[in-house]
């Protein structure tokens, strides 16, 4: 049996907390905490401001998922959680154009650090205004060949289809 650790990062507001308590075979563990910006705290209540941790067993191997804060004042956590990661989720709120440069700079931190491999996960495909994978691809300047998909983050199936995506390229 392996344990391996995997990241998920993302803008805020974006599902990174949501998908790790939709997909956890454990109880997550959450560093939440009041939103004190006045602009996000109209959006949110709480925000993740160190990590969120939960579990996930495949193929006899535990994989531990850590969550990053959104937040580029929590970065120093982002540079924490890589240590000794195989790879990253990146979740984006197919909804929220105006983090889409928040997104942009997440992607561009963990691959310019890593080289590991990683999924962009194109979250809230189920609300009436998200942008389609292919159209979100073009707003975050993605390669011809980067891997995104579809993700709902309150489904298991769709959480799962992202990490087992994930698990093939590792």
């Amino acid at each position: 049996m392996k344990r391996l650790k995997v990241v998920v990062t993302g803008p805020f507001n974006s599902g990174k907390t949501q998908y790790i308590r939709t997909i956890s075979e454990i109880e997550v563990i959450s560093t939440e905490k009041k939103v004190t910006a006045t602009d996000l705290a109209s959006i949110k209540g709480e925000t993740t401001v160190a990590m969120d941790f939960g579990k996930v067993t495949r193929d006899g191997n535990k994989i531990y998922i850590f969550g990053t804060p959104g937040q580029e004042q929590f970065q120093i956590m982002w540079e924490v959680l890589t240590e000794n990661m195989l790879g990253f989720i990146v979740i984006v709120d197919s909804t929220d154009k105006e983090r889409f440069g928040d997104a942009r700079k997440i992607i561009k931190f963990f691959a310019e650090i890593l080289e590991e491999p990683f999924v962009v996960a194109a979250n809230k495909q189920d609300l009436p205004n998200a942008l389609s994978v292919e159209e979100l691809k073009k707003e975050l300047e993605l390669p011809e060949d980067a891997f995104i998909l579809p993700l709902i983050a309150i489904d298991k199936e769709s959480t799962e289809k992202v990490l087992d995506l994930l698990l093939e390229k590792l």
